[in-house]
């Protein structure tokens, strides 16, 4: 098994979490993992990208070129990233901040409106943890167990009142993914 992944958005959205969750989910079930963040020149509010390689064998390198998956947040991420993927890559899009349908047909596209959603669950800054929770119902990467517990080790101690949140919107993407 291996995944290279792409998480994408502008700052504030949650990409270095949502990079980082999965990474130490991954390693938790001891896969073997890199994780590499890419922030633009603003930080919040520019461009942003984290880089996972997921594999059960040795990951010469932390960089991904063709990723096997890729989630965008909005669409100057849509329309960065989307040519890259690999021939039936996995492209997970925030349909509630991108206007457009994919124009790739060798893709799985899953449309899921993280921001609509989260907004509904009490806080968008959790749309992150729906496009994850999504993302790793679509490809199996990772025991939901595991992204729970990851969430404890990322999320800084000030901040694990947000912890029960963050798992029910991990939960909540899953879902959608069962209900497809």
């Amino acid at each position: 098994m291996k995944e290279e992944i792409i998480f994408a958005g502008f700052g504030g959205q949650g990409i270095m979490v949502m990079g980082k969750v999965l990474a130490w989910a991954a390693m938790r079930e001891g896969l073997k993992v890199t994780w590499m963040p890419s922030y633009g020149a603003e930080v919040r509010g520019g461009t942003a990208h984290s880089m996972v390689v997921i594999s059960d064998e040795m990951v010469p390198s932390p960089v991904v070129t063709n990723p096997t998956a890729c989630v965008v947040m909005n669409r100057p991420s849509m329309d960065r990233y989307e040519d890259s993927l690999t021939k039936s890559g996995t492209l997970i899009v925030n349909s509630t901040l991108i206007d457009r349908q994919a124009a790739r047909k060798d893709i799985d596209v899953l449309e899921v409106p993280v921001t609509k959603l989260a907004k509904e669950l009490g806080n968008t800054r959790c749309a992150n943890m729906i496009a994850l929770g999504a993302l790793n119902a679509k490809l199996k990467i990772v025991s939901m167990r595991a992204l729970v517990d990851a969430l404890k080790e990322v999320i800084p101690p000030d901040k694990h009142g947000l912890i029960p949140i963050n798992e029910e919107a991990l939960k909540e993407g899953a879902k959608l993914v069962s209900r497809q």
